[in-house]
Formats: C-alpha cells, structure tokens, sequence
C-alpha cells in the first residue's frame, strides 16, 4: 500500500516527533518514518492513529489508483512562486457523509459569484467550534441564515451576515449549524 503520511504531514508542518505525539498512544518518531518510508507496514490500525494524528481521514493518506493526486509545482508566498523542494502532490477534495454546499449567485462579502461553499454540518454539542467562522444556518420554512457566527448565550447564536451594513442577527436553537470549510472558486 502507498501512502501520503509524508506529504500530510509536511503540509501541515509537523515533524516525525510531532505526530509520535499526538498518536493515541504516543510512538516513537521512528516508527512513523519506518510506516511513512514503507520499511514497516501500515495497517489499518496505525493508519486510523496516525490519521487522527494529523487531524484527516485515513482515506486521505492513502493513495489509491481510481482518486487523482494533483501534483504541486509551485508554492507561492509573499517572495512570488518557487519551485518545491520536495515532490508533493495534493488529493482531490472528497466530501464526507456530513457535508453540505451552497453556491454562491451574487457576490457578498469576501465570496464571488459563481463560488461553491463547501460546509460541514454540526451538532449542537459542536457549535463553539465554529466561532467566528462564516456558518449557514437553517430556519423555517426551507430559509436559510448566512453568516459570521460572533457568539452563544443561553441556546441563541449570534450571527453577522455578510455584507456592508449588515445588522446582527440571533437564531435561537437550530437542530444543526454547517461550517464552512472549503471554498471552491474557478478562475
């Protein structure tokens, strides 16, 4: 099996001791190198450890013949673009069971038209995970509710829609609330 626990783990800046660490329980710095390299084979058991390692799916790190793998040649910071040091590809986007979308038909705020938002929906128990994230918000009657969520007191969310001069507004108790967590944009 081919893995990208190198690339995940170099994407999000972490070192071999880093993700020893945060495994569940902690392992050494050379057995990940040993799971990364293929010198020691990954099961599905360390492949699940080291994921929520890194915080991603185990299907993330692991790369299969039927997903396409985009190659990165080029990072680009505050200098301009270079080349990468390293080979380094990305995973396409896939979407989870939780996932929901909205498309964006008028620009507003910092989003453009033709914009897909891709949103993760949330229980109540995990709203305090989206403060001060942009959310969409179900309401009655098939509505919907946009917007930045600024905080939560006694059950009620406070919400600032985006646009010039929006005014705040509080939704009490949605069964669920939906993160943003990916925008996707053509160019």
């Amino acid at each position: 099996m081919i893995t990208a626990i190198r690339e995940v783990r170099r994407a999000r800046g972490l070192t071999l001791e880093d993700v020893a660490r945060r495994c569940d329980p902690p392992t050494t710095a050379q057995t990940i190198g040993r799971l990364e390299t293929g010198t020691r084979t990954v099961s599905v058991g360390w492949l699940n450890r080291i994921a929520a390692a890194l915080e991603v799916d185990a299907a993330d790190l692991v790369q299969l013949p039927d997903r396409p793998d985009v190659p990165v040649v080029a990072h680009l910071d505050g200098q301009g673009a270079q080349a990468p040091r390293r080979q380094a590809t990305l995973a396409a986007p896939r979407p989870s069971p939780e996932m929901v979308a909205l498309r964006v038909t008028g620009g507003v705020g910092d989003y453009r038209t033709g914009d897909e938002v891709w949103c993760e929906r949330l229980a109540p128990a995990d709203f305090a995970q989206a403060l001060n994230r942009d959310i969409l918000v179900p309401r009655p009657a098939g509505r919907f509710l946009f917007g930045r969520l600024l905080g939560r007191e006694d059950g009620r969310l406070h919400l600032l829609p985006l646009g010039a001069g929006a005014r705040q507004q509080v939704v009490a108790d949605p069964p669920w609330i939906a993160q943003a967590t990916r925008l996707i944009r053509a160019l």
